[in-house]
């Protein structure tokens, strides 16, 4: 029997060391519970970082990859298949939507099907690109993947200085100030590009107004607004997208992550006049709309549905906030986000302690920067799951701060 320890010297020597060595070697999932390569059990509170929307192993997922995969695997962009034709109709369908998250809004687009959220982000740069304006105006913090074009819009010098020089015309102000945002857009501006809550940055939620505020400025001066929703997207803060909650439709929208419930792939949604910016030849993927990952993506759409899995997870995500400030920690300062997409902001800077707690005690968890810990479960977890790691906190906590010092 392979165990962990074996799994890691094996990734080791195989792998780039991109991420480091795995703490963890998962074998199987079933719901929001996996399994490691030791036979240890935990509850997954992470979801492959928003990825696994409808947990492991969900039954609709599961048929519909398998009935897929026997009928036709891929097609390349040369040729239609129906799964990628319906997976566009019902995001473009949702995309007017209300609340509910079903079909019935007005708005018009064209969607391009890719394998990731990085790639998405590509396309919905070189739609920037092809309205002849020369500067994108980005946030600082913001994190929109690690590819060129994507990693010269993320906000993190960090993470974009090793490979300098990067693609030019990019200006990132502070996320969340209108003001600085307002001064930066002018003219020559082809596009602001935002995410509704920074994830990777810990889960920060932006002021009231800051959303639609942008989209004010942005329509005045003829500008595009791209909304990053690789991370909030699809249900996960208890709206479709998260910007619905705010009552604004983007120019172009990004999604990834939680649209295949683990399959690969990405979306590019662009409205009105966006739609039409990027003709044949000037865009492509081999794999986007692969009938495969597109099929696994509408079982997602429709157990969301008919679930009233955005009510879920609109309900779960305030036992987790409301549990956890209710504990009186004094390692909790506050938990801020939305649904289930949820930053616990610590007094201290032990959040890779705290998930190191935690994961001894069964739970997965992603210190997302020092001082905060990510929550991005499963939209399928159970009201008792989520209040089990409530109780579960106090101690991994304690466990956490006796581990740096007694602190």
């Amino acid at each position: 029997m392979t165990t962990t320890a074996d799994l890691q010297q094996r990734w080791s020597g195989a792998l780039m060391n991109t991420y480091g060595v795995p703490r963890v070697a998962l074998v199987r999932g079933e719901g929001a519970v996996v399994t490691d390569a030791d036979g240890k059990q935990y509850l997954d509170l992470l979801a492959g970082i928003a990825v696994n929307i409808l947990g492991h192993a969900h039954p609709a997922i599961v048929e519909a990859v398998t009935r897929q995969l026997s009928t036709l695997g891929h097609v390349s962009n040369l040729y239609a298949s129906e799964p990628a034709v319906a997976l566009a109709e019902q995001l473009l369908a949702r995309l007017g939507a209300g609340e509910s998250g079903v079909s019935g809004g007005s708005v018009t687009g064209r969607v391009f099907l890719c394998n990731s959220g990085t790639e998405a982000n590509e396309a919905a740069f070189k739609l920037a690109r092809a309205t002849g304006r020369r500067k994108i105006i980005a946030a600082e913090k913001a994190f929109h993947g690690r590819t060129m074009g994507a990693l010269a819009l993320t906000g993190q010098p960090d993470k974009r200085a090793p490979f300098e020089p990067m693609p030019p015309g990019v200006e990132h102000v502070p996320y969340g100030d209108l003001e600085a945002l307002d001064r930066a857009v002018d003219d020559d501006t082809a596009a602001v590009f935002l995410e509704p809550i920074l994830g990777e940055s810990g889960v920060v939620v932006p002021p009231e107004g800051y959303l639609t505020g942008a989209r004010r400025i942005t329509a005045e001066r003829g500008a595009l607004l791209i909304l990053d929703e690789v991370q909030t997207g699809i249900g996960r803060t208890g709206w479709f997208y998260a910007h619905q909650a705010v009552g604004i439709v983007p120019d172009v929208m990004t999604l990834a992550k939680g649209l295949g419930g683990g399959m690969p792939i990405g979306a590019c949604i662009a409205t009105g006049a966006a739609a039409e910016l990027i003709g044949p030849g000037k865009h492509g993927t081999t794999f986007g709309g692969n009938p495969v990952c597109a099929s696994a993506a509408l079982a997602v759409l429709e157990t969301i549905t008919a679930d009233d899995l955005l009510s879920r997870a609109d309900m779960i995500g305030k036992v987790l906030a409301t549990g956890i400030e209710g504990l009186g920690h004094p390692l909790v300062d506050h938990v801020r986000g939305a649904g289930l997409l949820l930053g616990v902001v610590l007094t201290e800077d032990l959040a890779p302690a705290v998930e190191a707690a935690a994961r001894d005690a069964g739970y997965l968890v992603n210190a997302a920067q020092p001082g905060v810990i990510r929550l991005a479960p499963p939209l399928i977890i159970t009201e008792e799951q989520a209040e089990g790691f409530v109780a579960a906190l106090p101690g991994i906590l304690d466990e956490a701060g006796a581990g740096a010092g007694g602190r």
